[in-house]
């Protein structure tokens, strides 16, 4: 029987680990599992995010959305996602707690984790998340790989949470896939046009505090004749690259003008966003 393309030789674990998988950091880092190398729950996605200045590999919808909810988060500093276990210490943890560990043409895999996260809070520096579909937790070889790697975090003194659709509140997964959603995200969407264009809306939006910033963008298109629904693109634009920023627990359309806030810049930085 041919070998399933997902499933790794010796050889093949080795070369990745050579290459640097689950190595770096930021823009530097490199997942241990790519989404053409894995079958996927749902949609694989790739997604760049302006925090590490990358492109991320998510392998479910469930997984992009953790991952929007990661990127928006102001503590977060760095996402490293795939990211592997060290194989001997996950293999000690199963022999020890007769857990079984995942293995596939006789060869034992290596185990990852979704998510390692570092913050900027010094009381909880860094942890791990696992993503899972709750229907997935009725499978008995899926709670002892948990287990395994509940275990493995444990070890290294990193707090660990196990994450499902349950978790989830839709409103802010509509908005944040709202913000990615924008046509040309994977570009460098930060232009002079659109850095001028922001300093003339932050102008306009400020005299309309209590309009809905839905009523103010069709009033804008009309001022500037322009085509119907061009600033709310533009807005999703500046949101996407974090030039606008608003609570996302409430849905963007019922939102005011004072619900959402336009960064104040420095020169420099202007330089820095058209530069990356």
């Amino acid at each position: 029987m041919a070998r399933s393309k997902y499933v790794l030789t010796e050889k093949q674990i080795n070369k990745r680990i050579k290459d640097g998988r689950g190595a770096g950091r930021l823009s530097n880092y490199k997942p241990w599992l790519y989404v053409n190398e894995v079958p996927s729950d749902g949609r694989s996605q790739r997604v760049y995010s302006h925090l590490t200045g990358r492109i991320h590999h998510v392998l479910s919808d469930l997984e992009f959305a953790v991952f929007l909810l990661l990127d928006y988060n102001v503590a977060v500093t760095d996402i490293r996602e795939q990211f592997p276990l060290n194989r001997d210490d996950s293999l000690n943890i199963s022999k020890e707690g007769q857990l079984w560990h995942p293995s596939q043409g006789g060869i034992n895999l290596v185990m990852s984790s979704d998510f390692l996260v570092n913050l900027s809070t010094k009381n909880q520096p860094k942890l791990a998340i696992q993503v899972k579909y709750s229907e997935a937790l009725k499978d008995p070889r899926t709670i002892e790989k948990l287990e395994i790697e509940r275990r493995y975090w444990q070890l290294k003194k990193v707090p660990f949470f196990l994450v499902t659709e349950k978790e989830i509140d839709k409103v802010v997964v509509s908005n944040i896939e709202w913000r990615y959603g924008v046509k040309g995200y994977f570009d460098e969407i930060i232009t002079d046009e659109l850095l001028l264009l922001f300093e003339n809306m932050k102008t306009y939006f400020s005299r309309y505090p209590n309009r809905k910033v839905v009523d103010i963008c069709k009033e804008y298109d009309n001022a500037y004749q322009q085509e119907l629904g061009k600033s709310l693109y533009d807005i999703r634009l500046m949101c996407a690259a974090r030039l606008i920023t608003f609570d996302i627990r409430y849905p963007f359309h019922i939102l005011t003008a004072k619900d959402i806030t336009f960064r104040s810049m420095s020169l420099s930085e202007r330089r820095t966003y058209v530069a990356s």
